[in-house]
């Protein structure tokens, strides 16, 4: 399953920009590259440091407390396929855009 998360106009970024957005407990970081949204979970998987305030270069976003380097479109780090930042689909219908978020099942 998953969830639809409007995000508010005011809170998308321009392009080239970038903005936080809170949700419940979370903190997301929404990029706006050539004109393509992109969501990932504002901390970095290594010890937390802020990712929205990192150094961006085209799709990737650096932390810049330590250098890792993340792919906005998978989460990944970069020349890696098991180390990666939540990233969230981004969809936009109408003037209204979303943040697809999974949300686990809880079984019976």
């Amino acid at each position: 399953m998953s969830l639809r998360v409007r995000v508010p106009a005011g809170k998308l970024p321009q392009v080239g920009g970038r903005a936080l957005f809170e949700f419940d407990d979370k903190s997301i970081a929404l990029f706006n590259v050539e004109g393509e949204l992109y969501a990932i979970d504002d901390s970095c998987p290594h010890q937390g440091a802020s990712l929205c305030g990192g150094r961006l270069d085209g799709r990737v976003i650096q932390c810049c407390a330590h250098g890792l380097r993340f792919n906005l479109a998978s989460g990944y780090l970069l020349n890696s396929k098991t180390f990666k930042v939540a990233n969230y689909p981004v969809e936009v219908i109408g003037d209204q855009t979303f943040l697809v978020i999974a949300t686990e099942e809880v079984a019976p």
